[in-house]
Parts: C-alpha cells; sequence; structure tokens
C-alpha cells in the first residue's frame, strides 16, 4: 500500500519504522506522514508492545513517546540500548517536553535524537531518512564481518584435525579471560579472535595449507604470510579494529622469534599474549598431522619448558597454570 519515494532506490528494501505512542491519533498522523513517503510503518501503542513487536521485525528507527502509562519512553529506550541485538537501532524521542532536564534524561536513556511536538512534517521525515541510512549501514559493516567469520570457518573446515579448534578456543578464551578479570569488550575481543585469528589462511595454497608431516622452508614462508593477510582481510572493518591486533600478532614470540614482525616482550599487545598461549595449549591436546595429542601434564611442561626458552609470557604463563590448576576440566572443551 506504500506509495514508492522518489529518492528511495528501488533495489533497496524501504526503511522501517516502528512509532510508539498510547495515542492512536497521533500514531496515525505520524503513519501518514511516513508512508507517503515510502517507509514500511508498524505501530506499538505501549512500550510492552513495543519491545515484543522489535523481536518479531527489527525496524530500522524506532520513533518512541515520552509519556506513556506503565513503562515510559525513558525506559523503553534505556531497555533497547542495553540489549545486545537492539542497541544499534537509532531511537527519536519524539516529546511535548522542552524542560533541559528531560532530554538530558533522554540521552542518558540512550536516544540518538529528539523531535517536539507538534511534529513538523519534513523534519520527521528528515531525522528519520538520515537515521535509518545510519543503521542501515551499520548493518552492511555487520553483514560483511559475518562474511569474513565465514571465511574463517571455511579454512577451519579444510583441516579436518582442526575441526571444532575455534568453538574450543571461544570457550577457552573466555573462561580464562573471566579468570583473569578482563572485561565483557576485552573478552570479546578474545571471542572473535578465536574464530578469526586464522582468516588469512584462506589465501595460503591447499597443498600446503594440510600438506600431512613437515613443511620445506619456502613453504614455511608462504605459511608465515598468513597473519598479514588476516589483517588485511579484516582491516577495512570498523567492528573488527580492536582484533587486528590479534590476528596479525598470535604468532609473536615473547623473546622475538615470532612473526611476522618479530616483536619482543610488552612490545606483543596484551590480548594477543593472552590469545596465544589459548591457542598453544588448543593445539598440543589435539593430534595434528605432525604430532599425537598430548596428554595435560605433557602439555603443561612443554609450554613450561618453551616458557623458559623465551616463547611465553612468564606471568601469563603463570597465570594460565594457575587457571587449569582451579579448572581442570578447561583441558575437556
Amino acid at each position: 500500500m506504500n506509495s514508492k519515494n522518489p529518492k528511495q532506490n528501488e533495489s533497496e528494501e524501504p526503511l522501517g519504522v516502528l512509532a510508539v505512542d498510547d495515542d492512536k491519533t497521533n500514531l496515525t498522523v505520524i503513519e501518514k506522514m511516513l508512508v507517503s513517503q515510502g517507509f514500511n510503518v508498524q505501530l506499538a501503542t505501549s512500550g510492552k508492545q513495543a519491545l515484543e513487536s522489535v523481536q518479531k521485525k527489527m525496524p530500522d528507527v524506532i520513533l518512541l513517546d515520552v509519556m506513556m502509562p506503565g513503562m515510559d519512553g525513558f525506559e523503553v529506550c534505556r531497555r533497547l540500548k542495553a540489549s545486545e541485538a537492539t542497541r544499534l537501532v537509532p531511537v527519536i524521542i519524539v516529546t511535548a517536553l522542552r524542560e533541559r532536564e528531560d532530554r538530558i534524561k533522554g540521552f542518558e536513556a540512550g536516544c540518538d535524537d529528539f523531535i517536539s511536538k507538534p511534529i513538523d512534517r519534513l523534519e520527521l521525515i528528515a531525522r528519520v531518512r538520515a537515521l535509518g541510512r545510519v543503521k542501515r549501514l551499520n548493518d552492511d559493516l555487520e553483514h560483511a564481518e559475518a562474511v569474513v567469520l565465514s571465511l574463517a570457518r571455511a579454512v577451519e573446515a579444510k583441516d579436518e584435525t582442526t575441526a571444532n579448534h575455534c568453538d574450543r578456543l571461544i570457550r577457552l578464551t573466555d573462561d580464562f579471560g573471566k579468570f583473569l578479570g578482563l572485561d565483557e569488550k576485552a573478552r570479546k575481543t578474545l571471542m572473535r579472535a578465536s574464530i578469526i585469528h586464522d582468516v588469512g589462511k584462506i589465501g595460503i595454497p591447499d597443498s600446503i595449507l594440510v600438506k600431512p608431516g613437515k613443511l620445506t622452508e619456502k613453504e614455511w614462508e608462504i605459511m608465515r604470510t598468513h597473519p598479514i593477510l588476516g589483517e588485511e582481510i579484516c582491516h577495512p572493518l570498523r567492528t573488527l579494529k580492536d582484533v587486528c591486533p590479534l590476528v596479525r600478532h598470535h604468532h609473536e614470540r615473547w623473546n622475538g622469534t615470532g612473526y611476522p614482525d618479530g616483536l619482543v616482550g610488552d612490545s606483543i599487545p596484551y590480548l594477543a599474549r593472552v590469545f596465544q598461549i589459548a591457542d598453544a595449549f588448543d593445539a598440543m591436546m589435539r593430534k595434528r598431522p605432525y604430532k599425537r595429542a598430548f596428554t595435560l601434564e605433557e602439555t603443561k611442561s612443554t609450554l613450561a619448558e618453551e616458557t623458559g626458552r623465551g616463547m611465553w609470557d612468564p606471568s601469563l604463563i603463570k597465570k594460565f597454570f594457575e587457571y587449569i590448576e582451579k579448572n581442570p576440566k578447561a583441558a575437556e572443551v
């Protein structure tokens, strides 16, 4: 029933708007203004109904009245912004309130913009369209990240000996991160790196990637390029900005003998040092083409020996052994 907006790219799906107001007359006015411009409009008459609506169909923009019985607009906004699924959906608070304190309260709740009542039609359309485009750009970034994640999974699937390696690392890095007292953002970075760290291997020939036995020095030179290739794949994506240092540096070594940059000691990013220990631990505990699976004691002994040779951060290895001691089931993930 929506008429086409002449400015809307016909190849794009119309922007979706959820309008929330307990006054049905106001909703009717907003709906007519937006439908005439080609927007898809959903309506909700309460905060509870609005939260239920976004679970069924995610809008590009939410227009939210403040003065509603039960759950007011500020509380609805706080809940939307607290949820991982909806925090990036732009929220425009539509209100007759003009006090400075009310606007501050709205921004503290996480709203992205305000429109005052009575609503100016051109202002409404312009603000909804602008914030809707921002939402679509964020969606594009998330889709691009999903492609990178799929590439990383494709790399893992090429070698059956590394099956479930990423999933085990997700659990191990998150658990070890909690033991270290890392915040949620840092743990999320570790968990993303668990999937993406070897995505650069998509550019390594299969004859090298899944070769049984040891690689020649020339083959190793090619293999050592995968952290650089991985960073180049991830670098354009803002959402993977924090993961890039782990992708590039997870093969560095404490004594500077690693690759690709030969970083030494504390010059290796902290999260990369945390990640590489978990990565090495999982690799030792599993069978690979060039080795049998080690027991837990053999793995701990090998890690200790390698730390003595300068491969791993000594303070982090000590913490990791403490973690394993207190969480023996970590070796079973």
